[in-house]
């Protein structure tokens, strides 16, 4: 099959297609088109005295259009999806604070997703905390953040207490 991209860069005829016609039919050109069609189809119903035959003209030529263009836009999304998660990726890994979990999220199960989300519910409620808005944190550094924050209130002898009573 020739429908993955050349190893020079170049697409293939299938993407080509796929992502000129995604572009094609979602312009204003196409709408006014697809309108214009619809009320001359409207308007000769009465020419063909509302028939079978002049339903089924516009129920089959919908399906077809519908049925092809569910591919078509499919996997335009699924190219235009992955080069966001790539994007998405190499912004995690180029920040020297940001937590490396999410790189490949996208490939997660859901219950490994919801635990994520737990972690960003407790980031949360460790932003809430904070004298500030305008600080971040990655969830591991707001964690450690927050145990010394609150060994410091509570004076416990921990290490970050201790520290804290010999300055």
């Amino acid at each position: 099959m020739k429908n993955k991209t050349h190893r020079d860069g170049k697409m293939s005829f299938f993407e080509r297609f796929a992502a000129r016609i995604t572009a094609l039919t979602g312009s204003t050109p196409a709408f006014i088109i697809a309108l214009s069609l619809v009320l001359i189809w409207g308007a000769t119903g009465p020419i063909f005295h509302f028939s079978e035959t002049w339903q089924l003209v516009i129920n089959t030529g919908t399906t077809i259009i519908t049925f092809l263009m569910v591919f078509l836009i499919q996997k335009t999304q699924n190219k235009d999806s992955l080069a966001i998660q790539l994007k998405l990726n190499e912004l995690i890994a180029a920040h020297d604070f940001a937590s490396n979990r999410l790189v490949n999220v996208e490939n997660m199960t859901e219950e490994e997703l919801k635990v994520i989300q737990r972690y960003y519910a407790r980031l949360s409620h460790f932003a809430q905390t904070e004298e500030t808005l305008q600080k971040s944190h990655s969830i591991d550094e707001a964690e450690r953040s927050h145990v010394m924050k609150k060994s410091l209130k509570d004076g416990r002898n921990s290490q970050f207490g201790k520290k804290a009573k010999e300055q």
